[in-house]
């Protein structure tokens, strides 16, 4: 099997094919050492797979020799040296050596952020849920659309409901609700970075209740579709700006583009 054509399959920029510096070409085996040393002590550098050349400033030649990676754990895998050459030297000299994934390497799925990976319900005590900017689901407020109070004359005569709440009945209601899992005093509210009345996903209930109490509208959230007191809360608040990681940037080979090897 030639050296030049082995799998992998390496690519070379257009902008970079072309003739390789006579001294870097015949550097292969300063560029074994150099991967073998980067391999670690099991020295998994195989056979030789080609050379191509890199630019490199200041007048200076640069090129880079592909070696296959035998670690099982890398099938189609290859080790990458370069090497360089400065004006009027006739020495070649390393400059790095890394291990990339060829055309048909096995790698890990792309990258998502903890955030996307999320599901209703995981979101615990202490843990803080980033909510973007411009997230579809939040509108900046310009006024309270929801300020009718189930109390009003109008909305109780003539409509079927022969009985409503006692004071006796709201305050059991209230109690309940404020000392149980989703009061103040719950260990998520507790380690919440701030407490519902302040959130976009909270939904106010009406009348007195609505005074300490509404719903939460996040589906992201432990409580979301329960009644919740205001002074409760937890970590997908709306306003828990945690800015999220950058994504990793795309491992960048010394190929592709035009000529094969």
């Amino acid at each position: 099997m030639s050296t030049e054509h082995s799998a992998p399959t390496v690519v070379l920029p257009e902008a970079v094919a072309g003739a390789v510096d006579t001294v870097l070409r015949g550097a292969i085996e300063l560029a074994r050492v150099a991967a073998e040393q980067e391999a670690g002590p099991y020295q998994r550098v195989g056979e030789h797979l080609g050379v191509w050349p890199v630019a490199v400033g200041g007048g200076g030649k640069g090129a880079v020799h592909a070696f296959e990676a035998t670690d099982p754990a890398y099938v189609g895998w290859y080790w990458a040296v370069e090497v360089v050459r400065v004006p009027r030297s006739k020495v070649a000299t390393v400059d790095d050596a890394v291990l990339l994934p060829g055309a048909e390497a096995l790698q890990s799925p792309a990258w998502v952020p903890w955030s996307e990976r999320l599901l209703p319900g995981d979101v615990g005590a202490g843990d803080i849920l980033p909510t973007a900017a411009d997230d579809p689901r939040l509108v900046l407020r310009m006024s309270d659309t929801e300020g009718w109070v189930d109390d009003e004359l109008w909305l109780e005569l003539g409509l079927g409901r022969p009985r409503v709440l006692s004071v006796k009945g709201r305050d059991e209601a209230a109690t309940r609700w404020y000392d149980g899992k989703r009061g103040p005093d719950s260990p998520i509210a507790e380690a919440a970075p701030s407490t519902c009345d302040s959130c976009g996903f909270f939904v106010g209930l009406v009348g007195s209740l609505g005074v300490a109490f509404g719903a939460c509208a996040n589906e992201m959230a432990p409580a979301d579709g329960k009644v919740v007191a205001r002074t409760y809360g937890c970590g997908a608040h709306s306003e828990a700006m945690v800015v999220a990681p950058p994504e990793p940037a795309d491992v960048v080979t010394f190929g592709p583009e035009a000529a094969e090897l």
